[in-house]
């Protein structure tokens, strides 16, 4: 039995979390509205995506952390993007994260939300496909906050050869 208080997804203090940077047939990426659970005016978007549970895998997680949050199975499951560590407040408490982004392609474009934890019901407030365009003029908080400009580079260039370590963020 864990003696850890965040669950078995936290190691050495972090929570070993998997996100999907989703793309559609058009390049547009699939992004969650959340909020804090007391407070829907204190919003954000951010990638599905959510802690590694048990001896399951990053990719494991990424794609049942998918199926969970979006009701979305079919889709192609590519390299590992991106790399981050952040910290934030959220429901009470302090999270901190060492995030996986994997990159994904579907052209199932419906989304359901079909398993969501507790917490997930009382802070996720949907699902919605971005362009590209659309999220560099976003006025809304997004993170990563460099996701616009991260996105539009993998567009340009493809996945890197590497994943790439972004700066950590610390709200």
């Amino acid at each position: 039995m864990s003696t850890n208080p965040y669950g078995d997804s936290y190691v050495g203090g972090l929570r070993k979390v998997a996100r999907v940077v989703l793309l559609d047939p058009q390049d547009r990426i699939l992004l969650l509205h959340g909020h804090e659970p007391e407070d829907p005016a204190d919003d954000w978007w951010f990638t599905p995506g959510g802690g590694v549970e048990g001896d399951e895998s990053r990719a494991q997680a990424a794609l049942r952390e998918l199926a969970e949050e979006t009701g979305i199975t079919e889709v192609e499951l590519g390299p590992v993007l991106w790399r981050r560590r952040c910290s934030f407040p959220f429901a009470g408490r302090r999270w901190d994260q060492d995030e996986w982004y994997y990159l994904a392609r579907t052209a199932q474009t419906e989304t359901r939300a079909l398993a969501l934890t507790e917490l997930e019901r009382r802070s996720v407030a949907g699902a919605r496909w971005w362009t590209c365009e659309e999220l560099a003029q976003a006025h809304e908080t997004v993170y990563p906050t460099r996701l616009a400009e991260l996105l539009r580079t993998l567009l340009d260039e493809g996945p890197p050869a590497r994943s790439v370590t972004l700066d950590p963020e610390i709200v």
